[in-house]
């Protein structure tokens, strides 16, 4: 048990981690990707405005007629900033770092001139095959292998940019891989951690674990003596006088607080996994028929109909001891609270790969709310405790559990159309 608990706490903390770690690792993505196509739509922009050209930010003295030999600039930087926007990754090296062409269109569709003279890999036939097929698939701006484009009026007609997105793509792709080379080593290194941190941390449940198990031994134990001396002693009583109402009643509730003690001792050793369980192959049916028939009688005093419905020559590999004690816990609480005049059912099917166990008894009405709690330990319906004064303890489903846990199989409670259904199934027969 302590072990499956610390198992499911470092489940949930790498499971956790993960997500986070994800959600984290594409969020960073996701902006970085984002601020890379705004600064390409910052390229276009400025191109578009431009008719085509990369503005020049500076000019020197002999385009301005200047014979100083002193740079002039077209405008203050804050002006280009009204004009082309907030663009601080723009600057005057902005030019000699962009990689663009131009195609122009006349207004009936032709191409009229090509402007390769800011890119070294394309030539004016690649330019004109590019942009004819932008052109072809109508649309405003799209991508077409490492060249974004964007289709712009210019003065005589159209035309479509292109540019050079390779290094964008590039430290896009690098950025993935690195992000999640990160995540997935800090993944790593914190579930090891948690991993060899987990037993500090189911510490104080091993600890409670080992005194509650303590308890149970010890009062067992000192439960076992008084039990002893009031059994000597009815029968001392019978044997002095005659039996009477008031012996039985004695002697049957010495039974049931000795198996009370029994169960208690074997569900603790099961939790803790101390129950020696002997796997070998035998006949499930003849152990189920074997078992269930031991309740019909019982069944029958109540005015029940009991039937079994056991497929015969189905194996599994387990301890049949402790399935023969499941089949009568089931049974045993099919009789319990099986309705007055209700029909209990053992069945026992193949099931796909495996064999499934089934006792079902006609219930009117159910327990309500989660079915599953039927199976903790001392949990019982509110309703079912008025039943027949059964007078059990909630704890033999518990036992069925652990019992279905050291097999590795399904254990489930389903209620409808009247019919409560107990059900066992293993994964696969022998």
């Amino acid at each position: 048990m302590i072990k499956k608990l610390q198992r499911k706490f470092v489940l949930i903390v790498a499971l956790t981690l993960l997500f986070v770690l994800g959600a984290v690792a594409a969020a960073i993505n996701i902006v970085n990707s984002y601020q890379l196509t705004k600064n390409e739509d910052e390229l276009f922009e400025m191109i578009c405005d431009n008719n085509g050209k990369f503005p020049d930010f500076f000019r020197d003295d002999k385009h301005s007629g200047d014979m100083s030999g002193e740079p002039v600039p077209i405008a203050k930087p804050s002006e280009r900033r009204s004009s082309f926007g907030d663009r601080h990754t723009i600057n005057e090296e902005t030019k000699y770092q962009t990689r663009f062409f131009v195609v122009y269109f006349s207004s009936s569709g032709e191409i009229k001139n090509i402007d390769t003279g800011q890119i070294a890999s394309v030539d004016s036939d690649a330019a004109a095959e590019l942009a004819q097929q932008a052109k072809d698939s109508g649309k405003e701006k799209g991508t077409i292998d490492i060249f974004r484009y964007i289709r712009s009026d210019s003065d005589s007609g159209e035309m479509y940019i292109f540019l050079d997105c390779r290094q964008d793509m590039a430290t896009k792709q690098r950025f993935l891989l690195i992000s999640i080379g990160i995540s997935a080593a800090s993944w790593v290194i914190v579930v090891v951690i948690v991993m060899l941190l987990s037993g500090r941390v189911v510490k104080p449940v091993i600890a409670a674990q080992e005194k509650q198990k303590q308890f149970i031994t010890d009062a067992s134990h000192e439960i076992k003596t008084p039990l002893a001396i009031i059994s000597a002693n009815t029968e001392v009583i019978e044997m002095t006088s005659e039996p009477s109402e008031w012996t039985e009643s004695t002697k049957n509730q010495i039974k049931r607080l000795d198996g009370l003690v029994k169960d208690l001792m074997r569900l603790a050793k099961m939790d803790e996994s101390e129950v020696r369980t002997e796997f070998i192959k035998f006949d499930l049916s003849e152990t189920v028929a074997k078992t269930a028939a031991e309740f019909e009688a019982p069944a029958r005093t109540h005015g029940e109909q009991f039937e079994l419905d056991i497929d015969e020559g189905l194996e599994i590999t387990g301890d049949k001891t402790l399935i023969a004690q499941t089949v009568g816990i089931f049974a045993d609480n099919a009789v319990k609270y099986c309705d007055e005049g209700g029909r209990i059912t053992v069945s026992l099917k193949p099931y796909h790969k495996g064999v499934r166990l089934a006792v079902i008894n006609d219930c009117k009405n159910p327990p309500e709310g989660d079915l599953s709690r039927l199976f903790d330990r001392f949990y019982r319906a509110d309703e079912a405790r008025e039943r027949k004064g059964s007078g059990g303890y909630g704890i033999g489903l518990s036992i069925a559990k652990a019992t279905a846990e050291a097999h590795r199989a399904k254990i489930s409670c389903t209620a409808e159309n009247g019919r409560i259904s107990f059900s066992l199934t293993f994964k696969e027969r022998a």
